[in-house]
C-alpha cells in the first residue's frame, strides 16, 4: 500500500484534546469534567446526520471525521474541543498503517 498523503495545509483547526474525568462532588458521588490535555492542529469533515425520535422528542447525532498527526495517548472517549464545540472520538484509526496520521471518527456533543 502507498502511503497516504495528507495536505498538511487541510489541519487548518487548532483543537484541544480532552479527557473525561470523574470529579467528586459534596454528596458522595462524582460529575463529569473534561480537563485538557494537550493541543494540537487537525481537519474537521462532516459525516452524517442521524435524527430519531426518542421519549417522544426528536434527537440528533452528528458524526465527523477528524485527522491529524499520530500522537501517543489519544484513545476513544477522549474528545476534541474547537471553539465551543466538542468532538468525542469513538474510533480511531491509522489510514495507511505507516504512524503518520490518525483518522478519528467523532460524535458532536449536543
Amino acid at each position: 500500500m502507498a502511503p497516504l498523503f495528507i495536505d498538511a495545509g487541510l489541519l487548518r483547526h487548532r483543537a484541544a484534546i480532552e479527557r473525561n474525568e470523574i470529579v467528586p462532588d459534596d454528596m458522595g458521588g462524582g460529575r463529569d469534567a473534561w480537563v485538557e490535555v494537550g493541543e494540537t492542529s487537525v481537519r474537521l469533515e462532516p459525516l452524517t446526520v442521524e435524527v430519531e425520535e426518542r421519549w417522544g422528542q426528536r434527537m440528533g447525532a452528528a458524526t465527523h471525521r477528524v485527522t491529524l498527526r499520530a500522537r501517543d495517548g489519544l484513545d476513544r472517549g477522549m474528545a476534541f474541543r474547537i471553539g465551543s464545540r466538542r468532538f468525542v472520538i469513538r474510533a480511531l484509526q491509522d489510514p495507511d498503517e505507516t504512524g503518520r496520521y490518525l483518522v478519528c471518527r467523532c460524535e458532536a456533543e449536543a
